[in-house]
This record gives C-alpha cells, sequence and structure tokens, in this order.
C-alpha cells in the first residue's frame, strides 16, 4: 500500500478491525475507532469523524480512506433485534457513505454472503440474485445498497466465514471446545470457504493502495475470501488437526438437529473471480491460511 494513506476504520475493536490496526505499515496513519469511539447509529458523531479523517489528511499530506469494519454481527439476536441491527448495519452506512460523499473520501464497506438465499450449487458471483433468508442478511444488504447509492466513490466487499486472534468465532470456538469435551457435533451440510482476517486485511489494504493510488477498480462490487470451500465440520476437524488432537473427536450432524433462529445458508461459497479480474491477489486456500492463522491464534 503507498505512503501516506490516512485510514479510518469504524469497527476497530472488532475481529477484522484489529486485525487490520495490527496489520497497517509503514507510512500509513490508521485510526481504528471502537464502537464506544465511533457509533455508526450516531449520525453526529460519523459526519464529525469523517470531517476529522479529512482535514487532517491534508493537514498531512495524506491521502484518506474509510474501510468500514463495523457491523452488527449477531445473526441470531437480530431475528428479534431488527431495529438495532438495521440502525448499524443499513443506517450506520448510509450516513458514512454520504459524508465520505461530501468530503471525496473513498470508502470500502464490508458485507457477507448472507446476502444470497443459500441454495447454490456453484460459487456465488458479484451479479447473481441476492436473496437474503435471515434478518442479518436482509440488514447486510441494505447497507450494501446504501453505500453504493449514495455517490460516494465505494466499494463493497463480500467475504465469508471470517476468523482470526481477535473476537469471538469459530475457530477461536473450536479450540476452546477440544479443551472442554471429549467430542463435539458439527453440522455437515453447510458449505463456505474459510476466510483468515490476516489474508482478508491484506487484501483490504491491497484495495485501498489501489484506490488511493489513483487505480481502483472499475467493479464497485467485490467478493474476497479464503480459497476453496468446506463444511464447518470439515473446518471444525482441521482446527483439531491444527492442535494435534484426534480429529475424530469432531462428530457431523444436521442443521435440522441443531435449529436456531436465523436460518444458515446451505450453500455460501462466494466466486473470488471479480477480485482477481480487478487485478487484486487472490487470498490463499483455506486450508494453509489455517495453519498460517495458527501461528497467531495461540491456541
Amino acid at each position: 500500500m503507498a505512503a501516506g494513506i490516512a485510514v479510518l476504520v469504524p469497527g476497530g475493536s472488532g475481529q477484522l478491525g484489529a486485525e487490520l490496526a495490527a496489520r497497517a505499515g509503514a507510512g500509513q496513519d490508521i485510526r481504528a475507532a471502537s464502537r464506544a469511539e465511533l457509533d455508526l447509529t450516531q449520525a453526529g458523531a460519523v459526519i464529525e469523524a469523517v470531517t476529522a479523517l479529512a482535514e487532517q489528511a491534508t493537514r498531512d499530506g495524506r491521502l484518506p480512506i474509510v474501510i468500514n469494519a463495523a457491523a452488527y454481527t449477531a445473526v441470531d439476536a437480530a431475528e428479534t433485534d431488527q431495529d438495532r441491527a438495521f440502525a448499524v448495519n443499513a443506517d450506520g452506512p448510509r450516513v458514512l457513505a454520504a459524508a465520505c460523499s461530501s468530503h471525496g473520501v473513498p470508502l470500502v464497506h464490508v458485507s457477507t454472503d448472507y446476502v444470497f438465499p443459500g441454495d447454490g450449487e456453484r460459487p456465488y458471483e458479484v451479479d447473481d440474485r441476492v436473496e437474503p433468508r435471515s434478518v442479518y442478511g436482509l440488514t447486510k444488504l441494505a447497507g450494501e445498497d446504501a453505500v453504493l447509492g449514495s455517490g460516494a466513490q465505494a466499494w463493497v466487499v463480500r467475504t465469508s466465514w471470517v476468523y482470526g486472534a481477535h473476537g469471538t468465532n469459530f475457530v477461536r470456538t473450536m479450540i476452546r471446545l477440544a479443551g472442554e469435551r471429549d467430542t463435539v457435533s458439527v453440522v455437515d451440510d453447510q458449505r463456505g470457504s474459510p476466510t483468515w482476517t490476516g489474508d482478508l486485511a491484506r487484501g483490504l489494504f491491497e484495495l485501498a493502495g489501489r484506490i488511493t493510488a489513483g487505480d481502483p477498480p472499475k467493479q464497485r462490487l467485490l467478493h474476497c475470501t479464503g480459497g476453496g470451500e468446506t463444511t464447518w465440520f470439515g473446518l471444525a476437524r482441521a482446527v483439531f488437526e491444527e492442535l494435534g488432537t484426534d480429529p475424530d473427536r469432531v462428530r457431523p450432524a444436521k442443521t435440522a438437529d441443531v435449529p436456531r433462529p436465523a436460518r444458515r445458508p446451505a450453500y455460501s461459497v462466494l466466486s473470488n473471480d471479480s477480485w482477481r479480474s480487478a487485478g487484486l491477489a487472490a487470498l490463499p486456500d483455506w486450508r494453509p491460511a489455517l495453519t498460517a492463522a495458527f501461528g497467531e491464534l495461540n491456541p
């Protein structure tokens, strides 16, 4: 990423935001703002933060950009906490994008595989039919529409099955359960592409670098995930392998056996063709990425 960049990261204390902060390079002035520091549901605070970013970048001779990692990600809770979910995932990005448009600040907004119906049989392309089956997915799609329709210089990056060293996620949960239980039951009828935040952060910084260098992708909607695909069961077994314990301790289960308030996509693999076509480096395959991630997960 080019030197002289000023980056504002709403959601800076979440698993992706914290990773972005940790991987900021030389010459990058990054402000990873936690929800306490920047709540996207507070329009005045959002406008003030983007204004401050633009003004400070001008004073410092830097190029400003916003990478929005803030989101309401409690998928099940969103089914009954709809107002809050829409406020964070749709209304907040709308205000953020408008503020960015007003100050000429580019915006990269992170979205999700949950905007798709989850009944596909091949990796979803960026222009495939969207049809969320959960409140969470509906709110994220509304956020995408708000950002792309704002008039801002904005890009939406969909990703999936994100895990990393920060926050709560599936991989960290499996590490914990491996030390607490003899066996663990995990669904084997949901497929996706695990994405390590370390790889995703590098990809987002590469995109931000292209944008601020004046060579942005023409495509405003992109997919960026780890390569390949597996099931939650397959991922759990891989985690146990990395721990050096018997992967047969992970037992297969069906989604119907573990009902949840929000419907999960049965198939949520995203095609990364849009990312590669934009000239951006494809993320590594999910399995070697998991091995690399374990050096930082500190199980």
